[in-house]
């Protein structure tokens, strides 16, 4: 079983992500379940969604407490949350950023690590740092779990409030082809095909 933490603030659509993320999932045949995480919600303050994906069916409906990839639609929540809280050895990173990757301070649990500048790609299709369609697409490129078809498929199903189909399509796209990905070396992270 690969489970995943989505790390996001309220507004940016962190629990639509892992919905669109498990619909995705389970077209292609595997077995997911998104588990929203609801606390002291409001705009602007930390969020996070839990995902698990197996090819057997999945049981378990707790949060999750040791992923093995970690989704972070927002480039600033790792400075209210402790985001790597719990993060299994080997784990994935895809990180919301425009720092250049030797800028950043990972722990050792990160092997490999998925960089896309999701707000200035929101701010370009959207006028608004609103990231969670970006960020899926940068998933879907960095950890090889599910196809950009299967995404979109996923986004012309959902039930966007605030963007268009056109818009979030293009996102996903975006991300997925402009999100960098990384592997550890010793002493930093080294880019990958």
């Amino acid at each position: 079983m690969h489970e995943i933490r989505i790390h996001g603030r309220g507004g940016q659509g962190t629990v639509l992500a892992a919905e669109i993320l498990a619909k995705a999932l389970a077209a292609e045949g595997k077995h997911a379940v998104a588990i929203p995480s609801f606390g002291f919600e409001r705009r602007g303050a930390p969020v996070s969604a839990c995902l698990r994906v197996d090819e057997r069916e999945i049981r378990a409906m707790t949060n999750i407490y040791h992923p093995d990839t970690l989704l972070c639609i927002d480039p600033t929540v790792g400075r209210a949350v402790n985001i790597f809280d719990g993060m299994a050895a080997h784990g994935t990173l895809v990180q919301a950023t425009k720092r250049p990757v030797d800028s950043l301070d990972m722990p050792e649990t990160v092997e490999t690590l998925g960089l896309c500048d999701a707000v200035g790609i929101a701010l370009d299709i959207f006028k608004r740092p609103i990231t969670n369609s970006v960020m899926l697409g940068a998933f879907a490129r960095t950890t090889g779990l599910v196809s950009l078809e299967a995404l979109k498929d996923g986004i012309e199903a959902a039930d966007f409030r605030d963007a268009g189909l056109a818009q979030n399509l293009k996102a996903v796209e975006r991300g997925y082809t402009e999100t960098k990905v990384y592997g550890r070396k010793e002493g930093g992270y080294e880019a990958r095909a």
